[in-house]
């Protein structure tokens, strides 16, 4: 007759201990302190988020060595940042940290443009000592029948005086020039636009000319 052996089962009052001895047995390392000294201190540049370690590695550092080094030092940048930068909440733009100027120069990500041809008049405003206007500089001029400023050109411009005029007074020979169908009462405007249309021919002449100067001095 065969006989069934059981296998004999722990007590019940040993398994915390033996939870407790797997826990153990599979824990994580500790981690890294956020604490990080060092013999040199580090120096920082947070508007752009750097982080200087002037303290020496070994001549062969281990990749061990070199990531320790590197956690370290992000590290001590968080710190920093955390410490000195003011940090703002808002509901529309979340929680936001205010970075300082950068002090750290930082080479230009493109080269420098070409420098820009001088048109015509910039040659003849340089040979003849004239001076461009500031911007904004000379747009207003005052009327003294009206007895206010008023802009030069545009809307409500000086340029336009007469043009609203109910009655016009009347050249004979400008109106004899005049071609058919056109009156005294528009030659201001058409004069004004004429002029406008003038301007920008010459300007893109004097631009094709700077082209063709620039690229005959390039061959």
């Amino acid at each position: 007759m065969d006989m069934e052996t059981e296998t004999p089962v722990a007590p019940t009052n040993n398994l915390p201990a033996a939870i407790t001895a797997l826990e153990d047995s599979t824990s994580k390392p500790e981690r890294p302190s956020i604490l990080v000294e060092k013999p040199i201190p580090y120096t920082f540049d947070l508007g752009n988020l750097l982080c200087n370690d002037s303290n020496p590695l070994p001549p062969s550092p281990s990749e061990a060595l070199i990531a320790s080094t590197a956690r370290d030092t992000a590290q001590a940048l968080i710190n920093q940042l955390l410490t000195t930068c003011p940090i703002t909440s808002s509901p529309s733009a979340g929680v936001l940290m205010n970075l300082p100027p950068c002090t750290t120069p930082l080479p230009r990500e493109k080269p420098l443009p070409p420098p820009k041809t001088e048109t015509t008049w910039e040659k003849f405003a340089k040979k003849k000592g004239i001076k461009d206007k500031s911007k904004g500089e000379g747009k207003m001029v005052y009327d003294e029948a009206k007895g206010e400023w008023m802009p030069k050109w545009g809307y409500k411009g000086r340029n336009k005086d007469g043009e609203g005029e109910w009655i016009v007074e009347v050249d004979e020979k400008k109106e004899k020039a005049l071609e058919a169908g056109k009156e005294v009462r528009g030659e201001g405007r058409r004069a004004r636009v004429e002029k406008v249309r003038r301007n920008e021919r010459k300007q893109r002449a004097n631009e094709r000319k700077g082209r063709k100067g620039l690229d005959g001095g390039g061959g």
